[in-house]
Order: structure tokens, then C-alpha cells, then sequence
């Protein structure tokens, strides 16, 4: 008899955004399959009757392959256990959930998608960033910076996303700043458009910086800035305060 997968969105980081479901779903699990981004306070909290096991990707090395985690899922559902595939933000965005929910679906697995608060939306909120504002921005544009390698063509539309006049929000994109802000002032976008990169989001060490699409690379590399992060570009920058006491990490 197939037990079932639970693909479970932890949220940005910290218990506090962590839902009432994916409490319920982790503290219920015989294995849980998970990586490092959903933050030490939530895995120390992993129940000890759980098998778990690490997923994580250290040092750009990978503990498991995709392919590899995906069989693990499939062999210990058709053991009859209750699988958690544990992940930060949300499985469905940019998280490989809805590979994974194929691949489960073609064994058939039967498997329950766990939604999470995603960091592209919590983070710059947490440091007073609403990435839509009447006055600055009535869309909201959430990228990849970091597509697939070996890929053909890239499969964003940078002549599009340029003229866009909204918010963009770019995850996984550290790595590649220099070549995401010079993509976007080649093809129209004004050098002067407000940027901040927002570190390790809503945990005790978050860190903010901010520059213009033109200084932003060069800045972030004096500072050293590193994964995790979100990007956000556009004019709702300008409504981020260093000094708001107000607004701190949960």
C-alpha cells in the first residue's frame, strides 16, 4: 500500500511564517527529505521519530541529485509512509515542486501540495518594501536569476522585463547581478532604477543593500553580499528606511 508525499513550503525562514498545515504535516511525517533553506530554528524542531534526511546543496555541491531525491520520495511512499519533501518558500515557485509532483504522480503516488509564504513577498516586506504601491508600482514581475545550466536560450524576455514598470523581484540571482543589471540597462532600462538586495531575509543576521541598477554590482560585491537573497528592482525601493525601528526581522 502507497503512503503519500507532502511537498511542504517552510516560508522564508523562522517558526513565526511556518503555517498551522506544514506544523501539522512535519510533526506527523516518517521521513522528511529537506535542505538547508528553511532555517535552523525550523529544522531543530524536525520531530526524532522522523527519518531525516539531508537534501541540502553546500558549497554549490549537492548532497543529492534531483533524480536521486525524487526515487527516495517514490520508495518510501510505496513503503506506506508519510513523506515530507520539506523546502524554503514555497514548492511551486522555483522550488522544483511541480517536477517532483510529476514524477509522483506518474508512480502513483498520491501527494499533497503544503503551501508556503514566499520569500519574495515576505522579505521585502519585512523590511518595509511593498512591491506594489500606488504611487510606484501596479505589477509585480518574480524571476529566476538563476536558470537551468547547459540551457539553449535563456528564457526570460529582457526586452520585456526592462520596459516593465512595475516591481521585479529576482530570486536565486546573487551570483549573477552583474550580468542581470547590465541585461536590463542594455535593453532600456534607466541605469538610475532603485535596487536592494535583501540577505538571509527574516532571520537574526538579515542585511539590506541598496544601490541603483548602475552601482548595485559593484556595491554588492564590496560587501561581500551572499545567498540567500532577493532582489528587488524598482521604484518601491525608495520607500525602504535603514532606520525604521518599526520594521525588524520576526
Amino acid at each position: 500500500m502507497n503512503g503519500k508525499v507532502f511537498l511542504v513550503g517552510s516560508g522564508p525562514g523562522g517558526l513565526g511564517l511556518l503555517t498551522l498545515r506544514a506544523r501539522q504535516v512535519i510533526d506527523q511525517a516518517d521521513v522528511i527529505l529537506y535542505d538547508q533553506l528553511p532555517g535552523e530554528e525550523i529544522l531543530a524542531t524536525l520531530p526524532e521519530r522522523a527519518e531525516k534526511i539531508d537534501c541540502g546543496k553546500y558549497g554549490g555541491k549537492h548532497t543529492l541529485e534531483q533524480d536521486a531525491i525524487e526515487s527516495l520520495m517514490v520508495a518510501r511512499a510505496r513503503e506506506g509512509k508519510r513523506v515530507v519533501r520539506l523546502k524554503g518558500g514555497d514548492p511551486f515557485l522555483f522550488g522544483r515542486g511541480g517536477e517532483e509532483m510529476e514524477v509522483l504522480r506518474e508512480q502513483g503516488i498520491p501527494v499533497e501540495l503544503v503551501s508556503g509564504v514566499t520569500s519574495a513577498l515576505a522579505v521585502p516586506g519585512a523590511v518595509g518594501i511593498p512591491l506594489t504601491h500606488r504611487k510606484y508600482a501596479s505589477q509585480v514581475t518574480i524571476l529566476t536569476g538563476h536558470e537551468e545550466p547547459g540551457k539553449a536560450e535563456s528564457g526570460l524576455d529582457w526586452e520585456n522585463l526592462a520596459r516593465n514598470p512595475g516591481t521585479l523581484v529576482i530570486l536565486m540571482g546573487v551570483r549573477n547581478i552583474p550580468d542581470i543589471t547590465r541585461s536590463l540597462v542594455a535593453h532600456g532600462k534607466s541605469p538610475e532604477t532603485p535596487v536592494a538586495i535583501i540577505e538571509r531575509g527574516l532571520r537574526p543576521d538579515q542585511r539590506v543593500t541598496t544601490g541603483t541598477l548602475q552601482t548595485i554590482a559593484g556595491i554588492s560585491r564590496e560587501r561581500k553580499v551572499r545567498p540567500p537573497a532577493i532582489i528587488v528592482i524598482g521604484d518601491v525601493v525608495r520607500l525602504y528606511r535603514e532606520d525604521d525601528p518599526g520594521l525588524v526581522p520576526l
